[in-house]
């Protein structure tokens, strides 16, 4: 597996061997001692998601301020463009985001630690995602951050007018007065904390 770094330190990029010929392919797509020495991560998944979007969706930004979860992100069908945002307050990287291509073709995986929003836009005409946690959802812990807050300055590769978004990512808050994590406990972080 090869391991490609972000612009954001603990973002990193996965690209598995794929063993392919006329009869199709094969890859290894988790592999728990490769992925500890890759990462670091050393905890357990708890919990598989599937998410279906049609093209211009866009789901995000999200993070769990309480029970925080690492994610590890594959999309299965067609094409993402897929995002991280550094809400460790304190980290020299603070609000500072990282996007890569996420596709079916290119088989790459994202891990995405805890401490960081997370969030998507499907490119293709639909897309499949799927990502493991090392946490349970806990609803009440949940936050969101506009998607398109100049603040953080995302280049999403789409009209702002083009995004489909629920309701809830659409009234989302912006990063100024949001609760975010502080130097403690997750990673070294903790929550809440506001900017």
């Amino acid at each position: 597996m090869q391991i490609t770094p972000s612009t954001l330190p603990g973002v990193v990029i996965l690209t598995p061997t794929v063993f392919a010929d006329e009869r199709g392919f094969f890859t290894e797509q988790f592999n728990a001692r490769v992925f500890a020495e890759a990462t670091g991560f050393t905890g357990h998944f708890v919990q598989d998601n599937l998410s279906r979007s049609l093209r211009g969706v866009v789901r995000g930004l999200h993070y769990q301020l309480e029970r925080p979860q690492a994610k590890l992100v594959t999309c299965l069908q067609g094409e993402i463009f897929d995002v991280a945002v550094d809400l460790r307050r304190g980290s020299p990287c603070f609000g500072h985001w990282t996007g890569f291509i996420l596709s079916a073709a290119n088989r790459q995986q994202a891990w995405i630690p805890p401490g960081f929003g997370h969030g998507f836009v499907a490119l293709s005409e639909t897309a499949e995602v799927f990502y493991k946690v090392d946490a349970y959802r806990h609803p009440q812990g949940e936050r969101s951050l506009l998607w398109n807050d100049p603040a953080i300055g995302i280049d999403w590769p789409l009209a702002c007018d083009a995004a489909l978004l629920s309701p809830k990512d659409a009234n989302a808050p912006v990063l100024v007065g949001a609760e975010v994590f502080e130097l403690g406990s997750v990673g070294g972080w903790s929550a809440p904390a506001h900017r």
